[in-house]
């Protein structure tokens, strides 16, 4: 039997629970009597809860996020049909806003808000001793991270060979963009280094070498992030990789010094950019020099091996197709790896919804409450948008193509506009927009530019070539066959097999 269940449903099996781990970390002598259970969301609601009830818990605690929310609501279901006498407490951020009218709320025996290190375990202690809150809705304020205990140790040897290890430096975020639930609380609480670099120093030593930190805002503070990449450089061995999100206007000479001195490969900088309209961002209340968050990018690709993953949103009040397109080539126009393009959301308790009524903002009911359109873009226009983000992704963004797809903007040409009207034909043509193996995503890139784009064949054909066989030995697909000699048709040898970070080697590697 075990006391306190904790649960929740990853996105993919490769993704850790980090917040599961924290509550269980600072459960201090109640520890001994929890469990962690970790499922996805590919997993039947009535298998996770049979293996929950199997332990026979008194509490069970749910971790709710907006990727389960909705598998997660029957797994509650379920549980209080078949136990209900058991305690259950829901937390995450899903359910921490406009939780009045949530289903999975009004089932929860009790739901604590915010971040709940310290008021789960005091929640817990009371229930197990007798006593039982009046209030059902537990409010959490930001913990103290001084006294916090860090949660590393509960990453398993399983989990350090398979998984995503996530850590963090900081939580809470200064900044007041208004589709983000960080602008909600505007704290930043960092986490004493004195404690938390022996943390990583023991990730390494149990061979840790991938660390994604989840800090909103990492590079706010030089002198503290200089500390964490000294703590990284010193320590570097191959394959190390470092995945922080930046503040893109804020890189002076102090970590410009460092980051020079990684090998390339060894970082990835996630960059909010969201939208190059300044009145855009002015309406929702995003500060950000644009013409230094554009000078910072290009030294970080021309300076360092980082890989710069960068966002744009999509479906923002105020902003028109015509500005969105404008967005995308001035960040394409920088070069980075990877370009993500993605649609608004309305989190919950996020003051983006302040916009609905002026700017026609109308999303999704359904997780994970996407934009379906605005007064600017119409419901057929966004979900057309949604088809170029995908297939942007399958050409742009995996590093497949990246010699051929620039032939389709040569010369003036806007990279949006043309690469606009290839996404509608193929759509048209192929009518999905997964599913799509690589034959046939290059045998459609092929009849584009050769037949609509009316473009010779002769010269397409060396740089499809290279892109087609570059991480593997490939049989060539028949319509590239004529322009290559016959023992390229078949590729001699065995290339050493990529790392499992697939996207960032193509983008790294050179000429195939």
């Amino acid at each position: 039997m075990t006391d306190i269940v904790l649960a929740t449903l990853n996105a993919r099996y490769s993704h850790t629970a980090f917040g599961l781990r924290y509550l269980m970390a600072n459960l201090g002598d109640l520890e001994p009597r929890a469990a962690m259970l970790e499922f996805d969301i590919h997993q039947r609601p009535m298998d996770v809860a049979e293996s929950i009830l199997a332990r026979h818990p008194r509490i069970v605690g749910l971790g709710v996020y907006i990727w389960n929310v909705v598998p997660m609501l029957e797994v509650a279901q379920i549980l209080k049909r078949l136990a209900p006498d058991l305690l259950l407490v829901i937390g995450g951020p899903e359910v921490s806003h406009e939780h009045e009218t949530q289903p999975i709320c009004a089932i929860a025996d009790f739901v604590v808000t915010g971040e709940a290190d310290e008021t789960f375990p005091r929640l817990c202690r009371d229930l197990l001793e007798g006593r039982r809150p009046v209030n059902r809705m537990i409010f959490s304020g930001p913990p103290d991270t001084t006294k916090l205990a860090l949660p590393y140790r509960l990453y398993s040897d399983e989990d350090i060979r398979h998984r995503v290890i996530y850590v963090e430096a900081s939580r809470g975020c200064p900044f007041t963009c208004e589709f983000c639930l960080s602008s909600l609380d505007q704290h930043l609480n960092r986490f004493p280094l004195e404690t938390l670099l022996p943390a990583f120093q023991d990730l390494l030593d149990r061979g840790v070498q991938e660390f994604k930190f989840v800090d909103r805002t990492f590079n706010l503070s030089v002198p503290y992030s200089l500390k964490i990449l000294e703590f990284f450089l010193e320590r570097y061995r191959p394959g190390l990789f470092l995945h922080f999100e930046m503040i893109p206007d804020r890189l002076p000479e102090q970590l410009r010094e460092i980051l020079r001195c990684f090998p390339r490969g060894a970082l990835q900088f996630e960059v909010g950019i969201q939208t190059f309209n300044e009145e855009v961002a002015a309406l929702i209340s995003r500060k950000q020099n644009y013409p230094r968050s554009e000078e910072n990018i290009r030294w970080l690709l021309q300076e360092t091996g980082a890989h710069i993953h960068a966002d744009l949103i999509v479906g923002l009040p105020g902003e028109d197709l015509a500005s969105t397109g404008v967005g995308f080539d001035r960040l394409l126009a920088l070069a980075p790896q990877e370009i993500q393009v993605n649609p608004l959301k309305r989190l919950r308790g996020t003051p983006i919804i302040r916009h609905e009524a002026t700017y026609g903002l109308v999303f999704n009911p359904q997780p994970p409450y996407e934009i379906l359109r605005t007064d600017r873009i119409d419901y057929p226009t966004m979900q057309e948008l949604r088809r170029f983000a995908r297939y942007w992704n399958l050409y742009g963004n995996s590093g497949r193509f990246r010699a051929t797809l620039p032939l389709l903007w040569r010369g003036e040409r806007s990279p949006f506009q043309t690469l606009w009207a290839f996404f509608g034909w193929l759509y048209k043509t192929r009518g999905q927009t997964h599913a799509l193996a690589l034959e046939a995503l290059a045998e459609s890139l092929w009849i584009y530019l050769t037949g609509n784009d009316a473009q010779e064949p002769a010269p397409i054909a060396p740089l499809l070539i290279e892109d087609y066989q570059r991480d593997a030995a490939r049989d060539l697909p028949a319509f590239l066959r004529p322009f290559a000699p016959e023992d390229q048709w078949r590729p001699r040898g065995d290339p050493a097999k990529p790392n499992r970070l697939l996207r960032q080697h193509r983008h790294q590697a050179g000429p195939a």
